[in-house]
């Protein structure tokens, strides 16, 4: 005879195997199952953000060092390191072409050209964005820029307390867009989850005696998927990944396992779609990622 309690575990496995069928569906990748994961080296504790140079080759930063490092991940080692600035706090990173381009949480754009050369060219670029942190740097090469999310609000003030940004960075005029391409807005986002029956972080209300769902939506990477062209973000304090059209719609939220991405601070797309997600270490080793893409 089958108990109840066995009838209800079965039933609560199907549950969430259609919601990650569900996700999946959505977003290409079963975050729950990564396909591969490897531990990065030391070095790398800090990682803070990554790009793609080609199918097993990635360059990376680490917030502390004014360091580009190039990673091979079927060796699982650093084929090179070069110093290109002074020690400073380096939180993002995309590839155009031959150029490399880090960002730094004042807003301070570095551009290496040619960085597969030891005598690679360094120029550096005041964006004038109006936040203090920003972490979230990637390519859009369909329009010629540079995305820059800011990581906390632009400026103080009840009517920003909510209001998340992406300014963009035209890489022909190298200037910085008069206004953000891109509003987020948490209540929005609280309310779409809930419309999704999304079970959110909580926290009580001031009265302390009902909870509300709460998220703080601080951004700490960035990537444009290369096939279906959506925008894809991580909060690493909030461990969750979203998914916007590029109007700034919310496509997707998923809640992400913090035994998996402890502090997820990098992503980026190969050009197949395989995804690679880099966690900073902490009090755990840092780790690389991969979720093969499944376009359901």
């Amino acid at each position: 005879m089958i108990s109840k309690l066995t009838i209800v575990f079965v039933l609560t496995l199907l549950a969430c195997a259609a919601t990650d069928t569900d996700s999946e569906r959505i977003s290409g990748y079963n975050l729950s199952k990564p396909d591969f994961t490897s531990e990065l080296p030391d070095t790398l504790r800090e990682i803070s953000g990554l790009t793609d140079i080609d199918n097993t080759t990635f360059a990376c930063i680490q917030d502390e060092k004014g360091i580009l490092f190039i990673y091979d991940i079927s060796k699982n080692e650093i084929l090179r390191q070069d110093s290109f600035n002074i020690d400073g706090d380096y939180e993002g990173i995309t590839r155009v072409d031959s150029s490399m381009y880090i960002l730094r949480s004042d807003g301070t754009l570095f551009e290496i050209s040619n960085y597969q050369s030891s005598n690679f060219k360094l120029t550096s670029f005041a964006t004038g964005i109006p936040a203090n942190n920003n972490e979230g740097l990637c390519y859009d090469p369909d329009n010629d820029r540079l995305l820059i999310a800011s990581k906390g609000k632009i400026a103080k003030g009840p009517k920003y307390k909510d209001k998340r940004v992406i300014y963009g960075f035209d890489l022909k005029t190298k200037k910085l867009t008069n206004s953000p391409l891109f509003e987020f807005d948490i209540q929005t986002i609280v309310q779409y989850a809930a419309d999704k029956k999304i079970n959110l972080p909580a926290r009580p209300k001031k009265n302390g005696q009902i909870s509300e769902p709460f998220i703080k939506f601080m951004t700490s990477a960035i990537a444009v998927h290369p096939i279906t062209k959506k925008l894809y973000l991580l909060s690493a304090s909030d461990h969750l990944f979203f998914m916007f059209d590029m109007e700034g719609n919310i496509e997707h939220l998923e809640l992400l396992n913090p035994e998996i991405f402890n502090k997820a601070e990098g992503i980026t797309f190969l050009d197949n779609g395989d995804m690679l997600i880099a966690n900073e270490g902490q009090d755990k080793k840092p780790t690389l990622l991969r979720f093969n893409y499944k376009n359901i």
